[in-house]
């Protein structure tokens, strides 16, 4: 690996990191878990550890980059939840009293965390939850909350109104895992991972356009022991998401983010954690790095601070 050096148009001094990988988007080049330096200084850039073809593709190019966090949080109990029936999609079911406890104990968990956007599912046990969460937090007083119907649950076909049970003996008597197993006419896991894909792409977009701004520098993915506290991962990050969901779409999610997105698990985390139904308002935290160019909006990393936290319950 070399360096490049070109004579280019003034502008901003300072050395910029270059992460060269694409999740969402293909590009010319792609090198996995790679990174060259962008050094400018006198009018000149200087791109190092990069080799050309990389080079070619960014000459003269602009890239933004936006460290950000996502806290994902699961809705209070339901009567159903409580009974050990599905709901899916079908049975829009409130929070019970129980539920409501719940959402106001973890409102209070998360009322010292900053929030600068919240996304929450258009179901109404979801947006009890997130309602009682926002109104603990004071970062949130005034911001939208984006009601994205990629975030209800999973349609569990005809399965829905029946016991949990059922759904896991009809997945015995089909050969297959529970946790894969797609009931007649229910949501296979194929779709969900597309829509969850589709809405971290709309996130992404979402808080580049929200919280980018020029000649913004890049705080760097955040490191370091997790401190057991409800900001754990997100004290040095520019901007953090709240997104409320359901068990079943969390558990998915937690799989494509560590299976396809590779991303890596802390220390004292394994797949039986991924895997595990996130308990009711357990939350998950994550802390993605995008980059904007040409291309878009992609991802260059990320990192897993924890998974279904729930000692506010």
């Amino acid at each position: 690996m070399l360096s490049y050096h070109f004579n280019v148009i003034p502008v901003l001094e300072g050395t910029w990191p270059i992460i060269l990988q694409s999740v969402f988007t293909s590009l010319p080049y792609t090198q996995t878990c790679s990174c060259c330096v962008l050094q400018v200084t006198g009018g000149k850039f200087i791109l190092k550890n990069c080799d050309l073809r990389f080079i070619n593709y960014l000459k003269f190019k602009r890239i933004t980059m936006l460290t950000f966090g996502i806290t994902i949080v699961r809705h209070g109990e339901t009567e159903w939840n409580k009974k050990g029936l599905l709901q899916g999609q079908a049975i829009d079911s409130s929070l019970s009293d129980i539920g409501m406890q719940q959402a106001e104990a973890a409102g209070k968990y998360l009322k010292d965390v900053k929030f600068t956007n919240v996304f929450v599912s258009d179901m109404a046990r979801a947006r009890q939850t997130c309602e009682a969460i926002v109104k603990h937090n004071s970062s949130c007083s005034g911001l939208e909350i984006v009601t994205d119907p990629s975030l209800k649950e999973r349609s569990f076909g005809s399965a829905e109104g029946g016991l949990v049970v059922d759904m896991k003996n009809m997945a015995t008597a089909a050969g297959q895992s529970w946790l894969d197993f797609t009931p007649p006419g229910g949501e296979t896991i194929e779709q969900m991972k597309m829509r969850i894909k589709e809405f971290l792409e709309h996130l992404f977009q979402r808080m580049v356009a929200d919280h980018c701004r020029p000649g913004q520098r890049e705080t760097g993915m955040p490191e370091g022991a997790l401190a057991g506290k409800p900001d754990d991962g997100t004290r040095d990050v520019p901007a953090h998401a709240l997104v409320v969901s359901h068990g079943a779409l969390i558990r998915v999610a937690m799989r494509y983010l560590v299976d396809e997105l590779k991303c890596p698990l802390p220390q004292g985390l394994d797949m039986s954690h991924v895997i595990a139904l996130c308990p009711n308002t357990g939350i998950c935290r994550f802390i993605f790095t995008v980059t904007k160019g040409d291309a878009g909006v992609t991802l260059s990393a990320i990192r897993c601070v924890f998974i279904n936290r729930c000692e506010h319950i």
